[in-house]
């Protein structure tokens, strides 16, 4: 059976076992296995091989019980870059991409801009920052030694140049930083804990360190980069929409200046954001 019609069966079985954009993961899937892009699934005319189908089946019998079609293929697109991903760091998702522009909009004008991400997992944000931005200097950091070692990874892959380091928030920052940062910019674990019988089997897939969290970690954030932030530098965070108005609330009690909440093309709001004074 031709690869095109496969890939329709599969989305179909992966609708009835309500798995959303089926077709898209269907279509991934068998990207993976063809080793090949979109197109050339659909232009192959000759027939899956029996290893081919088989490799196939089983990866939909595992989407199909929750693991993200991102482990089964071991990449995740993510702006203009493909990302390698794994087990045990976050999966950076499509509603991240509007914290990347929230953050370019800070530093639009601002010559060889300074940019720390914090909480970087594949380092999604800091790489796409330095794809888009290419005078800046990106520092990135992660308190999962899993999330340093992949965001080395896929800097040198890319060859784009993000000083990946191992530590809490900002601390593993040079102090010749401090006062000179134009951008902090982060998308930390905040998922309520009490949340956790809403969550889906592929969200309960990602480390727990880089999912559950609370207002705190925004608190102990703003905080903390005020001191490396320069005067309007500014702070840039993701955020569930349940907790936008504690978040920008949180900003303005750590004295940013009018901070704002943008939404992701979903329409829901996604990323708070503000300026130092």
């Amino acid at each position: 059976m031709r690869p095109a019609e496969v890939v329709r069966r599969g989305a179909d079985y992966l609708a009835r076992h309500d798995i959303d954009s089926p077709l898209a993961n269907a279509e991934q899937l068998m990207m993976s296995v063809l080793r090949t892009d979109r197109a050339g699934v659909y232009a192959r005319v000759g027939d899956l091989s029996t290893v081919e189908a088989r490799t196939y089946g089983r990866l939909l019998c595992r989407r199909c019980v929750g693991v993200p079609t991102q482990h089964l293929t071991g990449e995740a697109g993510f702006r203009r870059l493909v990302l390698e991903v794994m087990p045990g760091v976050f999966v950076p998702r499509p509603e991240t991409e509007t914290l990347v522009e929230v953050a370019l909009e800070l530093i639009a004008g601002v010559d060889e801009p300074v940019v720390i991400d914090v909480g970087t997992g594949t380092g999604a944000v800091a790489l796409a920052i330095a794809d888009e931005a290419p005078g800046a200097r990106v520092v990135a950091t992660d308190l999962s030694a899993e999330a340093v070692v992949l965001a080395r990874r896929n800097a040198a892959r890319l060859e784009l140049h993000v000083d990946v380091r191992a530590g809490d928030l900002l601390d593993p920052i040079d102090d010749a930083l401090q006062g000179a940062v134009d951008v902090v910019v982060s998308n930390p674990p905040y998922v309520d804990p009490s949340w956790r019988d809403q969550l889906s089997n592929e969200v309960l897939a990602d480390p727990p360190l880089a999912l559950f969290g609370e207002l705190t970690v925004y608190e102990r954030l703003f905080v903390a980069a005020r001191a490396w932030l320069r005067t309007g530098g500014g702070v840039a965070v993701e955020v569930d929409a349940r907790i936008a108005a504690d978040v920008a609330d949180a900003a303005a009690r750590a004295g940013f200046r009018d901070p704002t909440t943008h939404r992701d093309l979903g329409g829901r709001d996604r990323v708070v954001a503000g300026r130092a004074p």
